[in-house]
């Protein structure tokens, strides 16, 4: 089809769409050293690595001549237009990230950033939730945001007692079993 008839743009408008959830007005980018090292290294890995191989696919794919239906040519700049999004979000959220290391923490025998908690919940199902960093929750693995409300209910609370969440569904009593803080 005659591309006069399509109404396509040679640019997706995605490029300013997040790549995660903006932190909330106020509040700091929390991140341990273990999550800051992570972001520092996929931004390396996307500047060193896969933005120069893409760069040579595209430059490659242009040589063959007409673009217009060209896939690797095609495929190839929307997928450098990705990198260099994910490169931008990142440099941005290190730039304002404040690195806290948990294994520093004065009162271990209270909840704070970087604590692992073991908690019952009301049906008496043990949970193990690691408080991190936004850039670095991962809820699934038991990794989650200080900003959450799970975190929220929990933290400076200590070892023993009992924690009101408000959810949705209901409130709900969490009782603490546990707090463990990395060492030193």
């Amino acid at each position: 089809m005659n591309k006069a008839f399509v109404k396509e743009s040679d640019h997706d408008d995605d490029d300013d769409l997040p790549d995660a959830a903006p932190l909330p007005a106020g509040t700091r980018n929390y991140i341990t050293p273990i999550g800051y090292a992570a972001l520092r290294a996929e931004l390396a890995t996307l500047m060193l690595e896969e933005r120069p191989a893409m760069v040579k696919i595209v430059s490659w794919a242009a040589s063959n001549g007409d673009r217009s239906e060209n896939g690797d040519y095609l495929y190839g700049k929307k997928r450098l237009r990705e990198i260099d999004r994910r490169m931008r979000f990142l440099t941005k959220r290190l730039e304002i990230a404040e690195v806290v290391d948990p294994s520093t923490q004065p009162n271990q025998d209270q909840i704070f950033f970087g604590a692992t908690v073991i908690y019952a919940d009301p049906e008496g199902a043990e949970h193990t939730v690691t408080i991190v960093g936004v850039d670095e929750a991962e809820p699934l693995n038991g990794k989650i945001s200080w900003i959450s409300p799970v975190a929220r209910a929990l933290i400076k609370f200590r070892e023993g007692d009992t924690v009101t969440l408000r959810t949705p569904s209901g409130v709900h009593d969490l009782d603490i079993i546990q707090i463990i803080y990395p060492a030193a």
